[in-house]
């Protein structure tokens, strides 16, 4: 069981690293907030119900069964930070958002509160690290502390399967996808974990032993279930990072060449050394980087070769804004080369704004270093002439 408990641990607390490490404005947004809380929360629980990690906390502070109230205590707080997550997702006018995120903090703070104070009461002093639920389900204290927590859970689970039958019907895409994981998963941990955790309390109660239930049968299911409600939380959140990092990569990589050839030209302070950056991190900076290579450059725009690569790409079959586009690749081309070589700027100077300086992003970049890459138009400029080659 403890295998299973700490990999469904690991796996949530990688989840949390992947979210925790956005920049900084990012995480102050509430959503992000209360996301990277109930995932580190739900990881946080797997850790502290492991019988290893029981032992562990009954023996450094003396208390036999600890652990318990420990364990149930963060059960309850990631319980209301899913109830919180889920109004923060659900969003709304801050005051509705700020009322209801402080009554289910309320609720959950006084659940902790009865935990404590019912195990403090409790004759507990037999340790058990797999069976406690079962083996004290009879003894007063203990017996309340255990149905507390688990119509905790129940609340909070029964809020989320509420909330996301009713928001699944009006989103679409991604969102819709991570509610029905949701959903899912709560299904899962009412089947898997409440239904068997109540049968086997109960069936204490009436003087019978299915403890198989809540010892065998419920950890695995639990942990199941949690990460299906993880991979919903986390999956409209991260899909699309990983789908602007990886684009990020790709655009980095075609701007490659067009740095190559304009590097020499640029004053922008070099990328700082670490071992790790962000791929839209290095993108931003191979960006401004060109740009401001560019800038350097622009006294060495020639009109004269810009039209000509412009006549030769429209004879070509190119359309307007692919014409454009290849003309300027052979005019920066052509700059390029002649600054290398150290010759005088022209004169007057051209005063040509580049198609790359007018749109934000990196898109006018990304076409222009594309024609920079593979035009015949910059080959030609590049050995003297301007010519029109058959793609």
């Amino acid at each position: 069981m403890s295998l299973v408990v700490y990999l469904a641990a690991l796996v949530l607390a990688l989840a949390w690293l992947l979210l925790f490490r956005r920049p900084g404005p990012g995480r102050r947004d509430p959503l992000a907030m209360s996301t990277c809380a109930a995932v580190a929360l739900g990881a946080l629980v797997f850790a502290c119900a492991a019988p290893p990690t029981l032992s562990a906390v009954n023996r450094l502070t003396g208390v036999p069964n600890f652990g318990a109230p420990l364990t149930y205590g963060v059960m309850s707080a990631y319980s209301c930070s899913l109830v919180i997550l889920l109004i923060n997702w659900r969003g709304g006018s801050r005051e509705v958002v700020r009322r209801r995120v402080g009554r289910a903090v309320a609720a959950y703070a006084a659940l902790i509160v009865a935990i404590v104070v019912l195990f403090a009461l409790a004759d507990a002093d037999t340790e058990r690290l797999t069976d406690l639920d079962t083996y004290y389900a009879n003894t007063p204290g203990m017996r309340e502390m255990i149905v507390l927590y688990l119509l905790g859970h129940s609340a909070a689970t029964l809020v989320m399967s509420v909330m996301c039958r009713r928001w699944a019907r009006e989103v679409t895409g991604l969102l819709r996808t991570g509610l029905r994981l949701i959903m899912a998963g709560v299904l899962l941990d009412v089947v898997g974990f409440q239904l068997t955790k109540y049968t086997a309390v109960a069936a204490r109660w009436t003087g019978h032993d299915l403890d198989a239930l809540s010892t065998v049968v419920a950890p695995p299911l639990a942990s199941l279930a949690a990460l299906l409600c993880a991979s919903g939380y986390v999956l409209p959140r991260l899909v699309p990072l990983v789908t602007a990092h990886w684009h990020s990569i790709g655009d980095y990589r075609v701007l490659g060449v067009l740095w190559d050839g304009v590097r020499f030209a640029s004053t922008a302070p070099r990328q700082p050394r670490t071992w790790w950056r962000p791929p839209r991190a290095r993108l931003h900076w191979r960006e401004v980087s060109i740009h401001d290579a560019l800038l350097a450059l622009a006294p060495y725009f020639d009109d004269g070769v810009r039209e000509r690569a412009l006549a030769a790409a429209l004879e070509e079959g190119r359309d307007a804004h692919g014409a454009r586009v290849a003309a300027e690749a052979a005019m920066v081309a052509d700059a390029a080369r002649r600054a290398a070589a150290g010759a005088v700027p022209a004169d007057p100077p051209s005063g040509y704004r580049l198609h790359a300086t007018e749109v934000s992003g990196t898109s006018g970049l990304v076409q222009l270093a594309r024609e920079f890459a593979r035009s015949p138009l910059v080959t030609g400029t590049c050995e003297g002439t301007v010519r029109a080659i058959p793609r």
